[in-house]
């Protein structure tokens, strides 16, 4: 199993229009630290499946046929807008497994062109989609959000994004065997009342409840980037950052 970060970013990615931060700034002067939309690709098999859709040019990325679906782990516009347009092609279905939310994102539900929404998982459900096992795992956010639990080549990997905390029944879940990967939400650093998603020391909490092999933080904003340029040696061992296009 090969899972590809595609994009690392929060809502706001980085850099932010308008901020001139030393994050911001350094991502204007080198690529490599800018962030996109999060989301990311898992290949298993041969098969490639699609965590979120929140890149816009998703059709020039995956010529039709390449991808075998998209697993969504909510609507809220950074993690579907791409597939507004992705929609509106032709001569294909593309299966989209996620959160049952009627409401979805604008009209992806009324006009789904291409796109399958009629099989949304339920909590804790297990599904197999070729050799991948994908189970549903229900996060803290301010809508129905799903993180995924990815099995397969003997690797079990946690994706979990967004959410603020993890709940007892989802954490005993998840720590029922060991992971070997954990990528996790982490927007921010430390946080008096942080909202919707996991600051610095929450997630860390998260990482020591689950205690996996290897924790990669996600779903950055430019707060973190900054506070973290000035502590390089904030994050304990086992635990790293992600950027755009990092391979797991």
């Amino acid at each position: 199993m090969r899972l590809t970060l595609l994009g690392s970013g929060n809502a706001r990615q980085v850099p932010v229009y308008g901020c001139d931060c030393m994050a911001c700034e350094r991502a204007r002067r080198q690529p490599g630290h800018r962030r996109g939309p999060c989301c990311a690709l898992v290949e298993c098999d041969g098969e490639r499946w699609l965590i979120d859709a929140g890149l816009t040019d998703l059709t020039e990325r995956f010529p039709p046929h390449s991808l075998a679906g998209i697993l969504l782990t909510h609507y809220h516009a950074d993690h579907a807008q791409g597939l507004l347009h992705l929609r509106w092609g032709l001569g294909l279905t593309i299966p989209v497994h996620g959160p049952p939310d009627p409401e979805g994102l604008a009209d992806l539900y009324k006009h789904p062109g291409i796109l399958d929404f009629s099989a949304p998982f339920r909590p804790f459900e297990p599904r197999s989609l070729g050799s991948l096992r994908v189970s549903a795992v229900p996060l803290e956010h301010s809508r129905l959000t799903f993180g995924y639990l990815l099995e397969g080549g003997g690797r079990r990997i946690a994706y979990l994004t967004d959410t603020l905390g993890l709940s007892d029944p989802s954490a005993a879940f998840l720590a029922s065997a060991p992971l070997n990967v954990l990528v996790l939400d982490c927007s921010s650093p430390p946080q008096a009342e942080p909202r919707n998603h996991n600051d610095l020391p929450r997630a860390l909490d998260i990482v020591e409840r689950l205690r996996p092999a290897e924790t990669v933080l996600t779903h950055i904003g430019h707060t973190l980037d900054a506070w973290l340029m000035e502590r390089p040696d904030a994050l304990p061992e086992g635990v790293s950052l992600a950027h755009d296009g990092r391979v797991l």
